[in-house]
């Protein structure tokens, strides 16, 4: 019996047949998943973050999972709720303090400048009508005003942005001013000659005031005045943000204490309590402390800074009618104003609109007074004011007729002038000008106050609350050990 050869190659030699190839057969296809020769394929890696998202449901699933969850996300609202009533409470007490040393102060600087230019207009025409027996108490008068004016401007100057527009009106006034006293001392040397160009050059210097210095002035004013308005609006609204945040805490809270109840029949977490009450009183310290603060910032400025404003605005026209008075002495009617038909002495025309400027002013002062200590200042400046009117009517008169030294006498004279009348409303209103401004101060401080300490409170007690809610969450974790 013949053995044919195991080998898979065919044999051959003499007398054997020859036979054919055997096809080597081609390996089967890799898998999906599987690399050539059958090793497997390795996996592309998953994203830290899918990854965490698996761990997550994963940990869902179990009681001790979704505890951590729970005590996670309490402890991260416990401490958004403290960050935002922190970040929120120092803008307004930020803007509080502003409100009492910053923008309200340098609204009253601005209104001194206005009121010190004005009133140096005013003492160097009555200087002016003296002629050369000038006293010296009008002289001292217009130079002390003029040192207000440029002590002001500096303050307000170091106080001011570069770049804001109060800046430029600073610098054009602080430019202004040389000028104006240059013309002054010039009417003053020609009129002490008795050169009647001294009149002239004393209506151009009344005139840069008027149309330049007291309208720049007076721009300055009310950018301080918005500028004050403006921290008023930062330190009063109510911080709605972190009163969601903190409500949405003390849910939270409640919800999970309930369900802690519910599971283990126990009424109190030691944790979540303390968290309950860290959370409960930074909510109420922060609504109360803020409607305090809210309350005396309003009264602050309904009865401070609107008064003052007022009162400001009447001593302005006052020092602009007694200014206007004695320009109509000095020009003579050298300048006239048309309205309508009729023609009119320019200075008096100017007067008769300044003196009801003055009186609208001085009823708006009244019905804001909220004492007999700001009311009656005022009710004895309207009283002077009418005084004033009518014997500027009467010296009015006596011009009219030519008799110019008899209404010379009666608006710059020793006794009975209408000079007077001015320097009484001027000292009644200067008078509930200070009451007001320690009424203000008084309301203001108060309101910034309220908010002292809040911010930093608010901070430590969420750390603390999120602490508690942290080791609450833990006690329980502690049982599944």
């Amino acid at each position: 019996m013949t053995h044919l050869p195991t080998s898979s190659t065919p044999p051959t030699g003499p007398g054997l047949p020859t036979l054919p190839a055997v096809p080597a057969q081609p390996a089967p296809p890799a898998q999906p998943g599987q690399a050539p020769h059958g090793r497997a394929e390795p996996q592309p890696r998953r994203t830290a973050f899918a990854e965490g998202l698996d761990q997550l449901r994963a940990a869902a699933t179990t009681e001790p999972g979704r505890l951590r969850i729970i005590g996670a996300l309490l402890a991260l609202l416990v401490v958004a709720f403290g960050a935002v009533t922190a970040w929120q409470m120092t803008d307004r007490a930020a803007a509080a303090d502003d409100v009492l040393t910053s923008s309200q102060p340098l609204s009253s600087d601005a209104a001194d400048i206005y009121r010190s230019l004005a009133d140096a207009n005013t003492a160097a025409s009555s200087g002016f009508l003296a002629g050369g027996q000038e006293t010296a108490a009008s002289r001292d008068r217009y130079e002390k005003d003029i040192r207000t004016a440029a002590e002001k401007l500096v303050n307000a100057a170091a106080n001011s942005d570069p770049d804001s527009p109060s800046a430029a009106t600073i610098a054009k006034l602080n430019r202004l001013l040389p000028e104006y006293k240059g013309l002054v001392e010039r009417a003053r040397t020609y009129n002490r000659q008795g050169f009647p160009v001294g009149g002239a050059y004393l209506r151009y210097a009344n005139e840069k005031m008027q149309q330049q210095m007291l309208p720049a002035a007076e721009d300055l004013y009310k950018k301080e005045n918005q500028r004050l308005r403006a921290d008023y609006a930062d330190a009063t609204p109510y911080p709605w943000a972190a009163i969601a945040l903190g409500i949405a805490a003390l849910a939270a809270l409640a919800w999970a204490q309930h369900r802690n109840y519910q599971r283990t029949n126990r009424v109190l977490n030691h944790g979540l309590v303390a968290a309950t009450a860290t959370a409960t009183v930074v909510l109420l310290w922060l609504v109360v402390g803020h409607s305090l603060a809210r309350a005396g910032l309003n009264d602050s400025y309904d009865h401070g800074v609107r008064s003052l404003n007022v009162l400001h605005d009447a001593r302005i026209a006052s020092l602009k009618a007694r200014g206007n008075e004695n320009l109509t002495l000095v020009a003579r009617g050298a300048e006239t104003k048309k309205v309508g038909k009729k023609t009119y002495d320019a200075y008096d025309y100017d007067f008769r609109t300044d003196m009801s400027a003055l009186g609208k002013h001085l009823t708006a002062a009244g019905k804001l007074a909220d004492d007999a200590s700001g009311e009656n200042p005022v009710t004895a400046a309207v009283g002077n004011m009418t005084e004033w009117k009518e014997r500027h009517t009467a010296a009015r008169d006596q011009d009219e007729k030519g008799n110019y030294q008899q209404a010379l006498d009666m608006v710059i004279g020793t006794e009975n002038t209408t000079g007077e009348c001015f320097d009484n409303v001027d000292d009644n209103l200067r008078t509930a000008l200070a009451h007001e401004e320690t009424e203000f101060k008084r309301a203001a401080d108060d309101g910034r106050d309220a908010l002292t300490g809040l911010s930093a409170g608010a901070a430590v007690l969420a750390v603390l609350g999120a602490a508690g809610a942290v080791l609450g969450i833990g006690r329980r974790l502690s049982e599944y050990r």
